[in-house]
């Protein structure tokens, strides 16, 4: 590789026109969900050195090409001498595609501005290795790119996916009656928004209550599929009905079980795989943070969880939440005994209890959806 001539100046483009090209990055990345992972996300903006756009590109499915070199084939020659805009630093590690970054100085881009840089050991690198080559690579922090690269980074520096809670809630914060009635809570567009999340994930977790109590079938259904989401049940004892729409085959069924089993759930456990039902062992007292590491370990990479309060309650308990998806209905139920989203933990001083932050408030149809991020994410 030849070094190019000359440094590029990191501040030709204006600062605002910067974040602007980000965030323009940022949106066309977000198309790549449900394709990319267990790869991030990635949106890459080719533009000249005043900050027009010639070109765009995004990771668009794991294994295929990265979203530079998306950018790069859509700009020709045009690239040589112009700017390139990452939302992650570009890779330096050959593995079923090139390195990134060899590719941009193949292309005699000038300069390379990324937003989050690659904590990934057998990745990172692509910064130093464009500015040995004489080509500018500046950190420009950018907080939608971060927010992007979350789940990513989640699994890369702590081995564990990414987990989001959805519910559907009543105003006074019912999920559904005491008798388990919860049909409909949520709208059409409420609905149909899950769907679609459900065909973008790698994984859906429930917990055997709902399995017993509703039988459901937790595929994508009337949405355009990206994936076929793997159903995971938090079953410690194997009591999965054999009979159950889980194990139709269909799709993947994976069961959380208890690190010990008896000789009957033994049993069970045996005639459920042989209708293809495989089994992820718990922690000790039933700890869903080992099953999640090893799920993590076999490409899970993002999580959706629709359960009952008792598998959420223990979500966060072991402080496994990343983010939750609240549906609030405008109706108020007014029963006491009416289930909630989340039980198990005994509280006695509010103040102690960690908070998470509010993102966004969104209008679904006739819901409100709030979405929350939980833990140091």
């Amino acid at each position: 590789m030849t070094p190019h001539a000359a440094t590029a100046d990191p501040h030709r483009i204006d600062p605002d026109r910067v974040r602007r090209l980000l965030d323009h990055a940022v949106r066309i990345a977000v198309r790549g969900h449900g394709g990319a992972e267990p790869n991030p996300m990635v949106g890459c903006v080719i533009a000249t050195a005043g900050g027009a756009v010639i070109a765009e590109g995004f990771h668009r499915r794991c294994g295929g090409p990265h979203a530079e070199i998306e950018a790069l084939r859509a700009a020709g020659e045009r690239a040589r001498g112009a700017v390139a805009l990452v939302t992650l630093e570009p890779c330096a590690h050959r593995g079923r595609t090139g390195p990134c970054a060899d590719a941009l100085i193949d292309a005699g881009v000038s300069q390379v501005l990324y937003a989050v840089p690659d904590p990934n050991p057998l990745a990172r690198g692509g910064a130093a290795r464009l500015r040995e080559a004489g080509v500018a690579a500046d950190h420009v922090p950018h907080a939608g790119a971060l927010e992007l690269a979350r789940p990513f980074l989640k699994r890369v520096t702590t081995g564990l996916p990414w987990v989001t809670a959805k519910w559907a809630q009543s105003v006074d914060g019912a999920i559904a009656l005491a008798n388990g009635d919860s049909k409909w809570l949520s709208c059409g567009r409420s609905r149909r928004m899950v769907h679609r999340e459900r065909g973008r994930v790698d994984a859906i977790l429930t917990g055997i209550g709902t399995v017993i109590e509703d039988d459901p079938q937790l595929t994508p259904r009337g949405v355009r599929v990206q994936r076929m989401p793997r159903r995971v049940v938090f079953d410690p004892e194997v009591e999965i009905p054999i009979e159950s729409r889980l194990c139709d085959g269909t799709a993947r069924t994976t069961l959380l079980v208890g690190a010990t089993l008896d000789r009957a759930a033994e049993g069970r456990l045996a005639m459920l795989r042989a209708r293809g039902v495989d089994a992820v062992a718990l922690g000790a007292d039933d700890r869903i943070e080992p099953a999640l590491r090893t799920l993590a370990g076999q490409g899970v990479s993002t999580v959706l969880v629709e359960a009952g309060g008792g598998v959420v309650g223990r979500l966060v308990a072991e402080g496994l939440l990343d983010e939750a998806w609240v549906f609030v209905a405008p109706l108020v139920v007014g029963d006491g005994l009416a289930q909630r989203p989340a039980r198990g933990m005994e509280r006695s001083i509010l103040a102690e209890i960690p908070r998470g932050r509010l993102l966004a408030v969104r209008r679904r149809g006739e819901d409100a959806l709030l979405q929350f991020r939980f833990g140091t994410a």
